[in-house]
């Protein structure tokens, strides 16, 4: 049932370089999966036991702001509404689920120089309580991630496209409640797009794979996670920012919700001057 939180959602394609101060961009994003697949320990796609359905409708609130000359802050909340179903009943739940903040550094900047390479490094914290009964879907794995990445970004104007992307290190922390440490996640995140006035496209292609989960105290190397995933969008201007839609496909995984997912929200710039400069 779970993993709509190992990926970071919804990622604004026009957010791959550190934002000056006072300015920065907000983005609204809505998640939809529905199936009865998964990837089983083995990497192998099949069918949920016992007539198993998944079903996660998510909100993804994303924003950002220049701080000062080189740095800026970045943070995400979403809203989990989960239910799964198989012969043993219906469970559900809605809430919180996992909040992360960044603070991201370009030290180029710093010399007067506008390359577009920055360092990120941030926290994931759990917005909602570990339930400890495997009778309740859980929202989050209860325990707090610390992560650093690179991130590189290159816009080939004239022509109006860009390519960006980072690759990073998560840092996950035991829950001691439920003594289950699920191990350390290397991660990526790719993105291509571009637009002619109001029309757009971008590709998103990301991926993570987690380390050997300890499990009360036992190495179980079948339950390890991982995935990678493919999403291509195509993104309309709609007044002071533009909309996006998209298909998420899970391309491989392990121990992961597979099949496709759609995905829609809204990408806008603001000012803590007022209008977007």
């Amino acid at each position: 049932m779970g993993g709509i939180w190992s990926l970071a959602g919804p990622v604004p394609g026009a957010a791959q370089w550190v934002e000056q101060p006072g300015l920065g961009w907000v983005s609204f994003a809505y998640y939809h999966l529905d199936t009865a697949q998964r990837f089983d320990e083995g990497g192998v796609r099949e069918d949920f036991p016992f007539d198993g359905q998944t079903v996660t409708n998510s909100v993804f609130v994303d924003a950002a702001v220049g701080l000062f000359k080189g740095v800026d802050f970045w943070g995400q909340m979403p809203i989990h509404a989960l239910q799964f179903t198989d012969a043993a009943g219906d469970r559900d739940r809605t809430g919180i689920g996992d909040v992360r903040l960044w603070l991201r550094a370009s030290p180029t900047r710093w010399f007067g120089k506008e390359v577009p390479i920055a360092i990120r490094g941030g926290v994931k914290i759990p917005g909602s309580e570990f339930p400890v009964d495997s009778e309740i879907i859980p929202l989050t794995d209860g325990q707090v991630d610390w992560e650093m990445m690179l991130e590189l970004g290159h816009s080939f104007w004239p022509v109006p496209m860009y390519a960006m992307g980072w690759i990073g290190h998560r840092w996950r922390t035991k829950n001691e409640e439920t003594d289950q440490d699920w191990g350390d996640e290397n991660f990526f995140f790719t993105s291509v797009g571009g637009n002619w006035n109001k029309v757009g496209f971008k590709v998103d292609f990301e991926g993570f794979w987690g380390d050997t989960p300890i499990l009360e105290g036992l190495p179980i190397e079948s339950a390890s996670r991982s995935l990678l995933a493919l999403t291509p969008y195509f993104t309309y201007g709609v007044g002071a920012g533009a909309l996006q839609g998209g298909v998420r496909f899970s391309l491989s995984g392990q121990n992961m919700p597979a099949g496709p997912a759609l995905t829609f929200g809204y990408f806008t710039r603001w000012s803590v001057f007022g209008s977007p400069q």
